[in-house]
């Protein structure tokens, strides 16, 4: 490493990634170049070789997925094992005709297949995409269109709740109005029929099929450390998608990093997340495969078929570390009338919780009455932008975590005195900062946060407490977490204002038993709307379009009727007071009038 340029201030990143495997080693760290800088100049990497065969020569019997179905089916893969399966879907994907840049969109759930296929991608440099299971078919065509794959990788269907959604029949649908798509490959998951159409392979008549092509194991591609190897897809800004591009040595050092010294402790690890996300990936898949550990992956919902089935996963399998986020430990909490037995949590030392804050008394509760005491709790905050999860606190390692240089700014990029709440920036460079950028809202993204360059702006608002700890304040864009799913309040927004009877249309966050976080609607309606029965049937069809076109969770979970907007209060102020007015409003229509939303604002002046 004395040869190689290395900031003093980001000498751990350089430790970091020199545990792993280089086809050619890094020569250059960090460059402040280009839109977001460049990391490991001179190197070459594969993300794949080093989750899985720098492993075999030393732990290839090791456990590396401990995967449980919704039914009760379970599955144990070793490194070997692993290393089989992704030598194999890559060599059926090169089959295929993927290569190095092309790319896959995965609409499959918590399936070996699925990180076996994320896998398969980055040894052979094909870029994967994974859309969440409950997708509706106009959102999955959406974000087909705006990732152009060549291949679309599926399941005849996915268990969820106890019910079969039908992935397959949503995939042919959403592919009716696109072009592009060469192949299907379906996994047999359920046993539902499935329509055959031009380009459908099952994944285990593929697999076969490459096996008996098969000769010497065809070697892994070596690519440019900033390679993009994942996709996420933001929540869309005012109708303009925008998707994300991490790297692969960026997003492995930091996946790595923030698994060692940021979340894990010594044992089995759960991520407890929908796999589509971006931190769920990270954190969940590619941080214990680049650590070396066992993960657990778990394929359907915590309830099925009892609400004791988090715990029995976790007795189970010892799982060590716990990561999830917020809103299923509220249900967890919600499920139990008492806390789960002690042998059930005895390895566990550990629980993170992700995506969204965490409140005082549900992390008391994780501690004393889940833990009794022996575990400890954890907050973790991170971006899409970023590759996950940056800050950890309390993180395993402080002083082997690498540094993001938080500081909380004003308007004018000052910082601030302690106890004042402002903008969360990062002085440092993150190392799992995306690489690149893709759609028409880009530019807005980029405006957002590189606007006092090199900073890294979060757009999140944050205060430091007195002990130097920092207590995030939620975003301050449009843009809420729901459920760890990140949801556009402008674009559900213009869902309303696209009916007929709605003239002006409002839509906040606020809080929410079941979820957390939910939203609730408040829209003015044209004269047309008068009779009780009128309003009612325009009320389920704003709910009811929302949830088609934009997801369940975009669903606002309260409705009310204003009879106008005025223009007297800012949009912060009209926001505060619409929150506190749909604190406890239910999807049946209320009604307000803008004098209660102007003494509301006053109530809620901060």
């Amino acid at each position: 490493m004395a040869d190689r340029d290395v900031p003093h201030e980001l000498a751990r990143w350089a430790d970091i990634a020199d545990e792993l495997a280089w086809a050619r080693p890094w020569q250059r760290l960090y460059q402040p170049t280009g839109e977001y800088g460049r990391w490991f100049e001179g190197g070459r990497f594969n993300l794949a070789v080093n989750c899985v065969d720098r492993h075999l020569e030393l732990a290839g019997e090791r456990t590396a997925l401990y995967w449980e179905g919704e039914p009760g089916d379970r599955r144990e893969l070793t490194y070997r094992q692993l290393h089989g399966e992704v030598v194999r879907l890559a060599r059926a994907l090169r089959l295929l005709g993927v290569g190095s840049g092309d790319r896959v969109a995965l609409h499959t759930g918590w399936l070996p297949e699925t990180v076996v296929a994320m896998l398969a991608c980055a040894r052979i440099g094909a870029i994967h995409a994974l859309f969440p299971v409950p997708l509706p078919v106009e959102a999955l065509a959406e974000r087909l269109d705006d990732f152009r794959p060549r291949v679309l990788i599926t399941q005849d269907g996915a268990w969820r709740h106890g019910a079969i959604l039908p992935l397959k029949a949503r995939a042919d649908e959403a592919l009716g109005a696109l072009g592009g798509i060469e192949h299907t490959i379906v996994v047999r998951r359920t046993g539902v029929d499935v329509s055959w159409y031009a380009g459908d392979r099952w994944l285990h008549e593929l697999l076969a099929e490459a096996a008996a092509e098969a000769g010497s194991e065809p070697e892994p591609g070596t690519f440019d450390p900033e390679q993009p190897v994942m996709a996420s897809h933001l929540a869309n800004r005012r109708g303009r998608p925008v998707t994300v591009l991490h790297g692969a040595a960026t997003l492995a050092v930091s996946s790595l990093a923030v698994h060692r010294y940021g979340i894990a402790d010594e044992g089995v690890f759960w991520c407890a997340a929908d796999v589509s996300w971006v931190g769920a990936q990270a954190h969940g898949v590619y941080g214990p495969l680049l650590a070396g550990a066992a993960a657990v992956m778990f394929e359907g919902t915590l309830d099925v078929p009892t609400r004791h089935r988090a715990w029995d996963i976790v007795r189970r399998y010892g799982v060590g570390t716990l990561l999830t986020t917020p809103t299923v430990a509220r249900m967890l909490r919600g499920w139990s009338r008492r806390p789960p037995e002690a042998t059930a949590v005895e390895h566990l030392r550990r629980i993170v919780t992700m995506a969204e804050p965490v409140e005082p008394e549900l992390a008391r509760w994780l501690a004393a009455d889940v833990g009794r005491h022996r575990v400890t709790v954890a907050d973790a905050w991170g971006q899409v932008e970023l590759g996950g999860i940056a800050s950890v606190d309390p993180p395993v390692a402080p002083r082997s975590l690498p540094d993001p240089g938080f500081t909380i700014v004003d308007g004018d990029g000052n910082e601030v005195p302690a106890g004042h709440r402002g903008e969360l920036v990062l002085r440092r460079p993150w190392a799992g900062t995306l690489r690149a950028m893709e759609g028409s809202g880009a530019a807005d993204v980029r405006q957002r946060h590189w606007h006092r360059p090199p900073v890294y702006s979060t757009h999140d608002l944050a205060r430091r407490a007195p002990d130097g700890s920092l207590e995030f304040l939620g975003r301050m864009d449009e843009v809420v977490s729901v459920s760890g799913q990140l949801v556009s309040l402008g674009e559900v927004r213009q869902v309303l204002l696209e009916h007929p009877f709605v003239t002006a249309a409002e839509v906040v966050e606020r809080a929410d038993q079941r979820l957390g976080r939910s939203l609730a609607a408040v829209v003015a309606l044209t004269g047309d709307v008068t009779a009780d029965a009128v309003l009612a049937g325009v009320a389920r069809e704003l709910l009811d379009t929302v949830r088609e076109l934009l997801g369940g969770l975009a669903r606002p979970r309260g409705l009310a009727v204003i009879d106008r907007f005025g223009d007297e209060l800012s949009p912060d102020a009209l926001r505060r007071a619409l929150a506190l007015l749909m604190a406890g409003a239910r999807e049946d229509p209320v009604s307000l009038t803008w004098e209660q939303v102007l003494a509301a604002a006053a109530a809620a002046q901060p």
